[in-house]
């Protein structure tokens, strides 16, 4: 018999036990096996706080007495380990209450939730407990947990089933109270300066505002095909024309794309847009954020990340995409990349795939994606992308080749997308029918045409700047998290 089959084995024999104890209950005459009657007033880890100072004769003379509710997470002898959301704190049951727990529900199991009110004490080795006077069985836990020693170890077992992975592993709680603070902060950060918290369609009729592949739906009502939306952009920068002139969302986008430990169908990007501002200020902007995000948060500006620190606290590098493909390719000259057939031949010579519809633009950064984008380590923006990769974006005032944007990288790795907005409205007509032309071409990331968009323009958008940062791969960098779905509590799987 194999080892799996056995554990399957061992495994159905608990359940079944563990079911038996719950008919058992039932046949008592409780008024009810899951009871709701239970209230708490006191939390594991602040009790640790409070009283984890002060020793056994304290205590005793204090006879304090407290609430708590929690899972039990190990049982030694007549002590019981509880977990609360907060952390965690030992039972103590007599002989005689532990005689009444067998009478009353056939005993507890570990994972079994419990209410227990009682005095708090500390035992001869500084630990704190709480007698059992009154206690009540809340939910009784059918199925085991995983191995008290090592918890949920199979990494795709833990994201399928994520409701185990956070009641075993603490890590993996305290990446997802980290992930909530970090949202927590950007809300605040924005907030404080004037920016408009906004909910845009998910559901929308023309995907746009990024260069994907969206998922398709159907809403029956109106007979029409709809998309899920792969950005928020182009309703944020229509609240711009209508007069809003700070707004930001904190948004879900879904991308008909592959899986990866960078990639999830679905995921979460802070949008936001700034009237009377270029891409210039948005740097500064996202530098100050993220660098009092660090501080905050972490406590530091120096993160840590797969064994490599990264160092918030110095000024970000600010290079183009000219010039960082120059500087981390010594053998390259000015020269090389700066036409349409050199920039061929160098990507010919670095075996990069390129397209006959291809422009210089293009090419360029499939030699920067090659060459460059890996090796950005510490902090940096880079800046002035083609116009032809850039639909949304403004073109430089002294260079129409390229466009007033930046995408900003850490550990290899972009973290955020942005420039000054593209508010001519007839230039932005002709780069949409560049893009409807590309899409007929075989495209599938091509943008369609959104006429009510450049009605919009029509209408006047203040010059603008407005960007995007991606919250899943920022929480991996500020986690130590190595793949996406580590930082998502219900990741994207394959069908079992």
């Amino acid at each position: 018999m194999s080892k799996d089959t056995t554990g399957a084995i061992d495994e159905n024999k608990l359940i079944a036990e563990r079911r038996g104890k719950l008919s058992y209950i039932r046949e008592q005459g409780e008024a009810t096996a899951f009871p709701n009657n239970f209230r708490r007033s006191d939390f594991a880890a602040k009790l640790q706080e409070s009283f984890g100072d002060k020793d056994k004769v304290e205590l005793e003379a204090l006879h304090h007495e407290v609430s708590v509710a929690g899972r039990i997470m190990a049982k030694r002898g007549p002590f019981m380990v509880l977990q609360d959301v907060s952390g965690q704190i030992q039972l103590y049951a007599d002989k005689t209450v532990q005689a009444d727990i067998k009478e009353r529900y056939g005993h507890w199991d570990v994972g079994d939730l419990v209410g227990v009110r009682g005095p708090l004490h500390k035992s001869g080795r500084g630990d704190l407990y709480v007698t059992l006077d009154q206690y009540e069985l809340l939910t009784k836990s059918l199925r085991p947990l995983p191995e008290k020693f090592h918890g949920l170890a199979d990494q795709e077992m833990r994201y399928r089933q994520r409701y185990v992975d956070l009641i075993v592993n603490e890590n993996s709680r305290q990446i997802f109270k980290l992930r909530s603070k970090i949202i927590d902060f950007i809300r605040h950060y924005l907030n404080q300066r004037d920016f408009m918290e906004v909910e845009t369609p998910m559901m929308q009729v023309i995907p746009g505002g990024a260069t994907a592949r969206p998922f398709v739906t159907f809403h029956n009502a109106l007979d029409q095909e709809m998309f899920m939306r792969v950005a928020p952009e182009l309703y944020l920068k229509r609240l711009v024309v209508g007069g809003f002139e700070k707004v930001y969302e904190i948004n879900r986008n879904f991308r008909n794309e592959g899986l990866s430990t960078r990639h999830n169908p679905e995921f979460t990007m802070l949008e936001f847009y700034q009237a009377y501002a270029d891409y210039r200020d948005l740097m500064d902007l996202t530098e100050d954020m993220l660098r009092q995000l660090c501080q905050t948060v972490l406590g530091s500006t120096t993160v840590s990340y797969q064994g490599t620190a990264y160092d918030f606290a110095q000024p970000f590098q600010r290079l183009t995409v000219f010039d960082s493909i120059l500087h981390y390719n010594e053998n390259l000259e000015a020269g090389d990349i700066d036409s349409l057939e050199s920039a061929r031949a160098v990507a010919e010579k670095l075996e990069i795939p390129l397209k006959d519809s291809w422009g210089l633009g293009k090419v360029q950064i499939e030699i920067f994606e090659k060459t460059v984008e890996h090796r950005l380590d510490n902090p940096t923006f880079i800046t002035a992308y083609p116009t032809e990769v850039s639909p949304l974006a403004r073109r430089s005032d002294t260079d129409p080749f390229v466009t007033d944007r930046f995408e900003f990288f850490v550990g290899g790795r972009e973290l955020a997308n942005g420039f000054s907005e593209l508010n001519d409205a007839e230039d932005q007509a002709e780069r949409f029918r560049q893009q409807v032309a590309e899409k007929d071409a075989g495209d599938d990331e091509a943008m369609h045409y959104d006429a009510d968009y450049v009605r919009a323009l029509e209408y006047g958008l203040p010059p603008t700047a407005g960007e995007g940062i991606g919250i899943d791969r920022l929480v991996m960098l500020l986690t130590d998290s190595p793949s996406i779905r580590d930082v998502l509590l219900f990741p994207h799987m394959r069908p079992e």
